[in-house]
């Protein structure tokens, strides 16, 4: 359904957030685009940006600022994972071969957070929930309605997510070079190698947005400064493509296909 009303169950997907050096900028593109609404925060939670639609909370935007001697993160959309025990889920990553980019945060009263990189350099986020269990709506126009691990290393990946966040990944009969991401049986995000990307592309995570009409959602992406990066393509289960934002961001928009009438 598209608003969630139940806790996302640990492992599954329940937030994305853009990092951005402009964040007033992709505020207003992402609004322009989806129909989002929303403001940079207050400065205690370092302006961070909660963007809503039918005033439910559906990603988040920051502004990409350097901690001491790094450099800003980069410009991307980062997946986050639920888990009902940040510190247990970081001990779990850093055992398992993953690395974490900062230690387990309290954010307020609203949950607590880590940014980690899975063994291939896979970024993603954990999230406990307190105050704030994650997006409110999916799997409609404007919203997020896919979640998908890109990995060098699939049977490591595999064998990370399963005992770090109880995440199964397993192969999918009628797409064989495609996995499924499974938490208690249900699917919840998919997972694929490389082999389909450029020479060179490191694991990453990728977020599919769900449009009404990907053409025209591509044109005024453009228009407003993104650049095609897959130019839009029918496929079983929807039509797709990937753009980037004009900062730089990369993320996949699809018009997802619709069951035939019987």
């Amino acid at each position: 359904m598209p608003v969630v009303k139940t806790p996302y169950p640990p492992g599954t997907p329940c937030w994305v957030d853009l990092t951005a050096p402009d964040q007033q900028a992709a505020i207003d593109f992402y609004r322009d685009l989806f129909g989002w609404q929303g403001e940079i925060g207050p400065e205690q939670f370092g302006g961070y940006a909660v963007l809503t639609l039918r005033d439910k909370p559906v990603a988040g935007i920051m502004k990409a600022m350097a901690m001491d001697d790094n450099p800003p993160p980069p410009t991307v959309w980062t997946t986050y994972l639920a888990t009902a025990e940040a510190d247990a889920t970081a001990t779990k990553i850093t055992a398992n071969g993953g690395k974490l980019l900062f230690p387990v945060m309290e954010v307020g009263t609203v949950g607590r957070m880590s940014v980690a990189a899975d063994p291939t350099g896979a970024v993603f986020g954990i999230w406990q929930a307190l105050d704030f269990g994650g997006a409110e709506i999916v799997n409609e126009h404007g919203a997020v309605i896919w979640n998908e691990l890109n990995s060098s290393d699939l049977k490591a990946a595999t064998a990370f997510y399963r005992t770090a966040l109880g995440i199964e990944i397993t192969p999918t009969p009628e797409m064989p070079d495609y996995h499924m991401l499974k938490v208690g049986g249900k699917d919840v995000g998919g997972a694929q190698g490389l082999q389909n990307h450029p020479a060179g592309t490191p694991s990453h995570w990728a977020t599919y947005f769900s449009v009404d009409d990907i053409d025209s959602t591509v044109d005024a992406a453009v228009r407003a400064g993104a650049t095609i990066l897959v130019p839009a393509m029918d496929t079983p289960v929807g039509r797709m493509g990937a753009v980037a934002d004009p900062q730089g961001a990369p993320f996949w928009m699809i018009t997802p296909q619709q069951p035939q009438q019987s």
